[in-house]
């Protein structure tokens, strides 16, 4: 089930609140774990026990890690079964299909292999639960013994399939009891109807050009460039706007989620990008990767190491494809290019403004290997990206060319220049309310007359 569909917004979400409000708040939680899985298995049921299973298993492992006195034995061999488990059945459904089809291009012959079906939020629910019992293990949080608690935290709906990725120590007292109002549900309200806009009418308005472009054989310069600025404005708005609704809704039953993103377009240097996409991602790869490979702390060569290794796993996190590696790797290149330069950009000498379009082209060409399905692919696009393709000529999709032509320079003006989701929020004033709820009308129109409108993040 999505956010943009008509079952969610007029069947699951009417009902799921108005029994949330109504029930003792003794139950909210079960009845929102029971929410959850509905939600989670409404296409494939079989999902819900992979993640039951991972649940079960970390809350029991976390309850042993805790049981033991500091120093005692075992306690590290419980959290690398920890750890052991879940990035094995992150690996099993996300990257078994790539070794098997790399072994049969390297070997040239083909294996009786049926390709597995990736679970939908695999990759955010996982994090999530490792960063628990890690944590438990660092003795940062006490681990829970109400697995309806634990469980609740790990599958609640809003946040389940595409982040942002919450840690149990930022939430544990709202899991346990949070303050309902209703301000909080008006202000939550606001956020979903925000993304919802930024979702329907500016990202899947973007869909046709990127999709158009990455499909051509040989594109040209400007098929190029179209789609990947196209691309640039789509996934930023379809993933920054899922996390305003899954921050909204969290909002409006009392937790407060993390912020996700913090307008990255508008960064001066690659490196402040990172501290502004993706921001619980980040964190999170930070703290429980980078950090524990030693950071900055031994030296300038193994700090540009540690970067490297964060970022060619976090582009592998994305997703079993080699051309998500090289995304990794160009992104630790020019975060390690960064650090030798003293933590500035090459460009820091240049105008504000061009500093920013600087960082904005090297992120935007960044997603050429994002989006690239192989290195043919990539290498297609690469030579329409600098012009070998030839100039090429305008996209033409079949229906909405004119809005989607409109759309892209009011959505580069949008991140440029104007206030994001959360300044928004702080700045909030009925004609603000009033302008979205009137989008919003807009928006579900526009929902309504489409088969589908999947976000691009569910895919990781």
């Amino acid at each position: 089930m999505v956010f943009t569909s008509f079952a969610f917004l007029f069947l699951f979400l009417p009902l799921f609140l108005g029994v949330y409000f109504l029930v003792h708040p003794g139950l909210r939680n079960l009845w929102l774990l029971l929410a959850s899985m509905i939600f989670y298995g409404w296409e494939r049921p079989s999902w819900v026990g992979i993640m039951v299973a991972s649940t079960l298993i970390d809350y029991t492992l976390a309850l042993c890690i805790g049981a033991k006195e500091e120093g005692r034995r075992h306690r590290k061999l419980l959290l690398l079964i920890s750890i052991a488990v879940n990035l094995g059945l992150l690996g099993w459904f996300k990257y078994a299909n790539l070794l098997v089809h790399s072994s049969e291009a390297l070997l040239g012959t083909r294996f009786d292999w049926a390709d597995i079906v990736l679970p939908v939020g695999i990759s955010f629910y996982t994090f999530q639960s490792m960063s628990y019992t890690i944590d438990v293990y660092r003795g940062e949080i006490r681990p829970t013994r109400n697995l309806i608690d634990f469980a609740c935290y790990v599958s609640m709906f809003p946040q389940l399939v595409a982040g942002p990725i919450v840690r149990y120590r930022d939430v544990h007292r709202e899991v346990v009891h949070r303050e309902h109002s209703l301000t909080k549900v008006g202000a939550g309200a606001l956020l979903f109807l925000i993304g919802f806009v930024k979702k329907v009418l500016v990202a899947d308005a973007m869909a046709p050009l990127a999709t158009t472009g990455f499909a051509m054989a040989q594109p040209g310069l400007v098929e190029s460039w179209t789609a990947l600025v196209a691309y640039s404005i789509q996934i930023y708005f379809d993933f920054s706007g899922y996390s305003d609704m899954a921050i909204g809704l969290g909002l409006m039953l009392g937790f407060h989620f993390p912020r996700n993103f913090d307008s990255p377009y508008k960064s001066q240097s690659i490196t402040e990008a990172w501290r502004r996409w993706h921001i619980s991602l980040s964190t999170w790869l930070r703290d429980y990767l980078y950090i524990p490979l030693g950071g900055n702390r031994r030296g300038e060569a193994r700090t540009y190491a540690n970067l490297s290794i964060t970022m060619l796993l976090g582009g592998l996190w994305h997703g079993a494809n080699w051309p998500f590696v090289c995304w990794g790797a160009w992104q630790g290149l020019w975060l390690s290019l960064e650090r030798m330069n003293g933590r500035r950009a090459f460009h820091a000498g240049l105008p504000a403004w061009l500093r920013v379009f600087c960082t904005w082209l090297i992120f935007t060409f960044g997603w050429s290997m994002f989006v690239a399905r192989d290195f043919g692919h990539l290498r297609a696009l690469w030579l329409g990206l600098f012009g070998l393709g030839g100039v090429g000529a305008p996209l033409h999709i079949a229906q909405y060319e004119g809005y989607a032509y409109t759309m892209l320079p009011v959505a580069l003006a949008i991140v440029f220049f104007l206030p994001n989701s959360s300044q928004l929020m702080r700045r909030a004033h009925p004609l603000v309310a009033l302008a979205f709820c009137l989008l919003f009308v807009v928006a579900l129109g526009r929902m309504l007359a489409a088969s589908h409108l999947p976000f691009l993040y569910f895919q990781f």
